[in-house]
């Protein structure tokens, strides 16, 4: 019986050390941004980000806060409709609760012509609950 319930707590142990991949759940929490930019939903967006989140955009909008984040994100998909992409290439963890993800953004208009092509780096924390987002910065390639 002994040797059961170790063999089974060691599996069980083994099973959370294979679901805890922080690049997985990070790439997790920037999907769920791109899918709520394409679905605006201000309750959900704003459960992604910190509560002194800030977003500087391409236009040179600085956002400062959650709330003016979600605000002006709601604000920015209804007025650029179309479909979004962020490819991650790049996480680097600057600690166990920080870390960097850098990648490409896209936005396809209706006809699936791309509109517009930017940098994104979103910076992110962990905390008990999981990652969330502290910042964002997008930029116009500079090529």
């Amino acid at each position: 019986m002994t040797f059961r319930l170790v063999v089974l707590l060691s599996l069980f142990l083994v099973s959370l050390c294979a679901a805890d991949d922080p690049e997985a759940d990070i790439r997790g929490v920037v999907q769920k941004y791109v899918d709520i930019r394409d679905h605006p939903d201000p309750q959900a967006l704003e459960h992604l980000f910190t509560p002194d989140a800030d977003q500087l955009v391409s236009s040179g909008e600085w956002r400062k806060g959650r709330a003016d984040v979600v605000k002006g994100t709601i604000a920015a998909s209804q007025r650029e409709t179309g479909k979004r992409t962020i490819t991650i290439e790049s996480i680097r963890f600057l600690a166990k609760t920080v870390a960097i993800a850098d990648g490409r953004y896209e936005l396809t208009d209706v006809q699936g012509s791309v509109t517009r092509k930017m940098w994104s780096s979103i910076v992110l924390t962990r905390d008990h609950t999981g990652w969330h987002i502290a910042a964002i910065r997008n930029m116009l390639p500079a090529r």
